[in-house]
């Protein structure tokens, strides 16, 4: 199975597997070769983990564990945002904030280890700049997270930042995987990224759809609603919807804008709609200034 589909087994964990070359099934000499490399990767990793705990141990009885704890954020990404998370990155990185960066591929598994992470308390902050995962779960794509995409950090009533990376795409494999509804819809914008990705622009009626999907996760699971902004760039959700990209659609992304706006209407969240496209240095800014300005607004009502 490790030289297959192993998403049903690793998931978004960090689970290692071996192909075994051959069955096992008696003992041969390829196998015990294959079971003895396994039995020392177990072992190395044994002995890292025992280590990484012993150093845990002696920082948190220095001096040093009496010093500020960096905050964690987790910031998502797509190939096609990743300019704009870039300029975020080196924004918080710089001397004058604490903080340490998780960076999460959006491609389905990123993001449910983003949620996974967030449930189990190892992430204090979001930016979830990238939401593709829940236009694929909603379209049909193929890099979806599931049902519960977006919905961790709400529950959890952490400082987070939604915006809206990548919501006018559908992906799918290579162009002849491409399910025939896409194909046959004569009206569709249909790209291909490279021989092994194709992407598909959402409709009108679909941003429409994505807007009130992510307005009704905000509505019913955030804990704290003023803890969440939801920032809108008002000049592309990602490099191909950019003015004269082959995504552009100001009508679907004013769909999805609309949609969005209206949901969450009344309910104590913050929505915005900034100038620029999501890879924008300015766009970027903003959203950092927000995230702060809500981590510094926590820790106030902390102490």
């Amino acid at each position: 199975m490790a030289s297959g589909d192993t998403a049903p087994f690793v998931g978004e964990q960090d689970i290692t597997l071996m192909h075994s070359i051959v069955d096992i099934a008696g003992s041969n000499t390829i196998l015990n070769g294959v079971l003895d490399n396994a039995a020392g990767g177990i072992v190395g990793m044994a002995r890292a983990y025992q280590k990484r705990q012993s150093n845990d141990s002696i920082l948190n009885s220095s001096a040093e564990a009496n010093q500020e704890k960096k905050t964690r954020i987790g910031i998502t990404m797509f190939g096609v945002t990743t300019p704009g998370v870039e300029l975020i990155r080196k924004h918080l990185t710089s001397p004058s904030y604490n903080n340490e960066i998780y960076v999460f591929h959006a491609t389905g598994h990123g993001g449910l280890a983003m949620e996974r992470l967030i449930s189990s308390s190892h992430l204090d902050a979001i930016i979830d700049l990238t939401l593709s995962e829940i236009t694929d779960y909603m379209i049909g794509g193929i890099m979806s997270a599931g049902p519960h995409r977006l919905e961790a950090g709400l529950k959890a009533g952490i400082p987070y930042i939604i915006s809206v990376g990548a919501c006018e795409m559908v992906n799918f494999g290579p162009r002849h995987t491409l399910p025939q509804k896409f194909e046959e819809d004569g009206a569709r914008t249909i790209y291909e990224h490279n021989e092994a990705v194709t992407v598909v622009r959402t409709t009108v009626q679909e941003s429409r759809w994505i807007g009130e999907c992510i307005a009704s996760k905000v509505v019913n699971c955030a804990k704290r609603p003023e803890m969440v902004h939801v920032v809108l760039p008002t000049r592309g959700l990602s490099a191909l919807s950019v003015k004269g990209g082959v995504f552009e659609d100001q009508e679907a992304d004013e769909a999805l804008f609309g949609a969005i706006e209206r949901g969450l209407e009344g309910t104590g969240v913050c929505v915005v709609r900034v100038e620029g496209n999501v890879n924008d240095e300015g766009f970027a800014g903003d959203v950092v200034r927000r995230l702060i300005g809500l981590v510094e607004r926590r820790d106030r009502q902390m102490r």
